[in-house]
């Protein structure tokens, strides 16, 4: 069994508690807006990895996992659309002891059950693209469907969640939508904190090189002082 793998990122700050190594794997069926990796959207073949080659990857990090209460992310793209192989990567990680963290959007394959995938998952970065049907298929260009089996799944297991949501000026960043979000987020158990994170526009360059259009380019980038207001308003939504 192998697996499509875009890039490794070791000694990852940011997606998940501690140091973590951060694997990126190739394909994603969504179409965000803001979208910061553009080169994870195909689903062609890049560079093919075993759950041996990934683990010996791994392994030598493992010291630093636990001095820092780190681990393992498994992001991308979209993690789920080769579920089979991180269920079996992520029973690896466990048997040695080593804290999973899965980066998704809850977006996988049609009629796909994760919750295997989820016994061996301590942490879900759960990225919610907008909270209703009209405004997540704007924003993707895919229907939301999927995402309320991924929520049965994951509300049906054990793992803690991270709610992310990435906030645009004039899209989503209105005192209403936050309310209607966090009513969203309250079907969804177990969730440890939720994150507001800003619009930027950063990968331009790599829009550029791919010759994509990028969506938001005459967006501002969300800014910090916006953020913090929103999050007060989230934090006194009872």
């Amino acid at each position: 069994m192998k697996a499509n793998i875009h890039s490794i990122e070791t000694m990852g700050l940011f997606d998940g508690p501690g140091i973590r190594t951060v694997i990126f794997f190739q394909g994603c069926s969504l179409r965000c807006k803001y979208c910061h990796n553009p080169d994870t959207w195909t689903t062609k073949q890049n560079v093919l990895h075993s759950i041996e080659s990934l683990m010996a990857l791994v392994m030598p990090y493992k010291n630093y996992y636990e001095a820092s209460g780190g681990g393992v992310t498994l992001s991308g793209g979209e993690p789920l659309l080769q579920s089979d192989f991180i269920t079996e990567f992520a029973k690896a990680l466990k048997k040695e002891g080593i804290h999973v963290a899965l980066d998704t959007s809850g977006i996988g394959m049609n009629n796909k059950n994760y919750e295997t995938l989820l016994n061996f998952v301590d942490l879900v970065l759960l990225d919610i693209k907008h909270y209703s049907k009209k405004g997540f298929h704007d924003m993707t260009g895919r229907d939301n469907s999927n995402l309320y089996s991924f929520i049965k799944d994951l509300n049906n297991s054990d793992a803690k969640v991270w709610v992310r949501n990435v906030i645009v000026e004039t899209i989503n960043d209105s005192e209403e939508y936050i309310e209607k979000f966090k009513k969203f987020t309250d079907q969804i158990k177990n969730i440890d904190k939720i994150e507001l994170l800003p619009f930027h526009k950063m990968c331009n360059s790599k829009y550029d090189a791919l010759d994509y259009s990028f969506p938001l380019s005459n967006y501002n980038e969300t800014s910090q002082e916006k953020i913090e207001f929103l999050e007060e308003k989230l934090k006194n939504i009872i």
